[in-house]
């Protein structure tokens, strides 16, 4: 015959049940300390890549003839310019592929101390003396040489130079308050023989 005698309610065991007792996962919490650990070595690895010097030219690489002119790669970030510093052999051809990576327009303006100079010149004088104020629609003297490059944020261009035999060169952005912040580049005239 079956049990009919009244039974005692039993205590639950079942830990899902008792709110007090739920284990938080620690799935999250782990993520988010190797995903912080993650990005804090990539800043760092980046940064330590952003303070080396670039390379010279490689051995294998010659300077560019009017033929043949050597690809060199410029990339203007704000307030800064990559590579630097700049390696070119004197007297090459070069075709001068220029990126505006940055948020705001640039300009780069290669040449010795008597074209930078002049730009420098232009630019303060056309410059409307307000911040944020309007790139100048500057020019200078064709005789100066030299090369000057503006691009707007995103923009880019290619152009041919013919790097001078001797001298001392410097790639710097004149726009009002560019110079100021380190917008600056040294170019390294460098002989085969240097490699």
């Amino acid at each position: 015959m079956p049990d009919t005698s009244p039974q005692e309610p039993r205590a639950s065991t079942d830990s899902r049940t008792d709110n007090s007792a739920r284990r938080i996962s620690r799935g999250p919490v782990v993520v988010l300390i190797v995903g912080a650990a993650l990005a804090l070595g990539l800043v760092l690895l980046g940064a330590a890549l952003a303070g080396t010097p670039t390379p010279t030219p490689p051995a294998s690489q010659r300077p560019g003839t009017d033929a043949a002119p050597r690809d060199v790669n410029v990339i203007m970030r704000d307030y800064h310019f990559d590579p630097t510093p700049l390696y070119l052999y004197p007297g090459e051809t070069i075709r001068l592929n220029v990126f505006n990576g940055g948020m705001v327009e640039h300009e780069l303006v290669l040449g010795d101390a008597t074209v930078q100079d002049a730009w420098a010149e232009e630019d303060a004088v056309n410059t409307p003396p307000a911040p944020f104020a309007t790139t100048p629609p500057a020019t200078v003297d064709p005789g100066v040489g030299g090369l000057r490059i503006l691009l707007a944020s995103g923009g880019s261009t290619s152009v041919l130079y013919h790097v001078p035999d001797m001298g001392t060169l410097q790639m710097l952005c004149h726009l009002p308050g560019h110079l100021e912040q380190g917008m600056a580049a040294d170019v390294v005239l460098v002989t085969p023989e240097d490699r």
